[in-house]
């Protein structure tokens, strides 16, 4: 597969806690000019992001992160926030007490919650695959669809595990036709990358593909000079 095709579907992440601006800065640059579906940064340089960037990027970044655990309503805040300062998507982390506990019409009324103060923007909500058994899978993708989320993503990339071949397949079996697939978390080689692309996923979230590209493109002017 075409590295520049599938640099369209990765949104370029730096969730680093220890980021700092002048790192979010470039990689917003990098993301806009390797042609990326967006920068997944933190909430705190959305509007400084915004600011840089103008209309030229689309910005995602992340509510209830990493653990999921924060209240429905600071969620719903935490998204309007990041909307006034110029984020265009959503990526949420689900509460996984509630899935342990079996609380799926408290989960669904979350989602719900949620991606009516996205305004319309995409919502992709992250499940951690790696702490849920089968059952808990198929039943958060049938929730996800029935709230009328964007996405079903696989991974905070901060957990025990990240995406995983078996189930980006599981999710595309059980989503609805409008719901899609953000595979994240250990997503380094283009042959990975275009390996979940073509089980079905539609978003990777990645740090590494814009890193292998850019190498590969000054390696290759290295080469011309000499």
């Amino acid at each position: 597969m075409d590295p520049k095709q599938i640099l369209r579907h990765c949104d370029h992440t730096l969730l680093r806690p220890t980021a700092t601006w002048p790192e979010i800065r470039q990689v917003c640059d990098d993301a806009l000019a390797f042609g990326c579906a967006s920068a997944c940064i933190p909430p705190a340089y959305i509007r400084q992001a915004a600011g840089h960037v103008g209309n030229e990027l689309k910005l995602c970044t992340v509510i209830g992160f990493p653990n999921g655990s924060s209240t429905t309503a600071v969620k719903v805040f935490e998204t309007e926030d990041a909307i006034r300062g110029g984020a265009d998507e959503i990526d949420m982390v689900i509460n996984l007490g509630w899935v342990k506990e079996e609380r799926w019409d408290d989960v669904l009324g979350e989602l719900r919650a949620v991606k009516a103060s996205c305004q319309g923007r995409i919502l992709k909500v992250i499940v951690e695959a790696c702490l849920l058994d089968r059952t808990e899978k198929i039943r958060l993708c049938r929730l996800i669809t029935e709230a009328g989320a964007d996405y079903i993503k696989t991974s905070t990339g901060f957990s025990t595990g990240g995406a995983t071949r078996e189930d980006v397949a599981l999710f595309r079996a059980h989503i609805g036709p409008e719901v899609k697939i953000k595979a994240a978390g250990g997503i380094r080689t283009l042959e990975d990358a275009a390996d979940f692309l073509l089980l079905g996923a539609d978003r990777l979230g990645t740090s590494a593909i814009v890193s292998l590209v850019k190498a590969a493109e000054e390696g290759k002017q290295t080469t011309a000079d000499l």
